[in-house]
């Protein structure tokens, strides 16, 4: 079961996510961004640089080794994918802003993930490890999951608008599905060793994501001095694509050590996006308190 989830569920998985990203763009997403192109850029520069220099302090914060620390390295290189959309929506964010965040710096992953990954592995594991990613492989996969589908999810949706909208729902349940079946797959095949790396790795994702969280809002606030773009840029930093980080560490190097972060990070990321949705929301209404 584990082996089908890595080779098959995930890539499928991602396709549909990406798809769907796809799915609800607008052109008035592009046109947002040339209107207002200081709100995309912080987003954009948040997620590419920000994040991964907060996901390094955080190794060196914690002690993170080996391969735990490559884990979560590499699941800071993972742009947002349709969670971060969704909860824009619930939280009354601007949703262009997410949704063309989420598909253009998905455009530039497949160029910045492989080259950024090779590095943590020799920097974490010594130049002699015998753990190799395979730069052209990683580079096709991640070409053909994200951004062919998001190109195919645009096309789509312009094709049969009204049923591109009744098939998002559908994508992201399907892919939620997956993601849980493979981190019970995660858990199963690591048996005793289990509790121990969630000891290990567990506060340093919560630090990783709330800390995020925090910077993007208040950056968002400072440079924009916009609430809703604050608010995207919270959750487009803190809300990671966990499956595209699993299907690195456990789909093209196959190690499942380096996907207990990733996999304890993908649950975490709920709680804390459901908490900052409802913290916005009574700040907008008092009455809900």
């Amino acid at each position: 079961m584990f082996e089908a989830l890595t080779q098959i569920g995930l890539p499928i998985a991602l396709i549909l996510i990406m798809t769907g990203v796809g799915m609800s763009l607008r052109l008035a997403n592009f046109s947002e961004v040339v209107r207002q192109p200081k709100a995309f850029f912080v987003g954009a520069l948040a997620q590419l640089l920000l994040l991964p220099l907060c996901a390094l302090g955080v190794i060196y914060l914690f002690d993170l080794q080996g391969e735990l620390a490559v884990g979560l390295f590499i699941l800071a290189l993972c742009p947002g994918g349709t969670t971060s959309n969704l909860y824009s929506y619930l939280c009354k964010a601007d949703l262009g802003l997410s949704v063309a965040l989420t598909a253009l710096v998905g455009f530039v992953t497949p160029f910045t993930l492989p080259l950024l990954t090779v590095w943590a592995i020799e920097h974490f594991l010594g130049e002699n490890t015998s753990l190799q990613l395979p730069l052209l492989k990683t580079w096709l996969t991640l070409m053909i999951v994200s951004v062919f589908p998001v190109l195919l999810g645009m096309w789509f949706n312009f094709k049969w608008p009204e049923r591109s909208h009744r098939f998002q729902p559908v994508i992201s349940r399907f892919s939620v599905i997956v993601l849980v079946l493979l981190i019970i797959s995660i858990a199963t095949d690591l048996g005793a060793d289990l509790w121990l790396f969630l000891q290990k790795t567990g506060p340093a994702t919560l630090a990783l994501n709330v800390f995020t969280m925090l910077a993007g809002y208040w950056l968002g606030r400072f440079l924009l001095h916009q609430e809703k773009q604050a608010r995207t840029i919270c959750l487009e930093v803190g809300l990671q694509n966990g499956t595209l980080a699993l299907m690195i560490t456990t789909g093209i190097l196959q190690n499942t050590a380096m996907s207990i972060a990733p996999s304890v990070y993908s649950l975490l990321m709920f709680i804390t996006a459901s908490l900052f949705t409802v913290w916005v929301l009574r700040k907008d209404d008092p009455r809900l308190t």
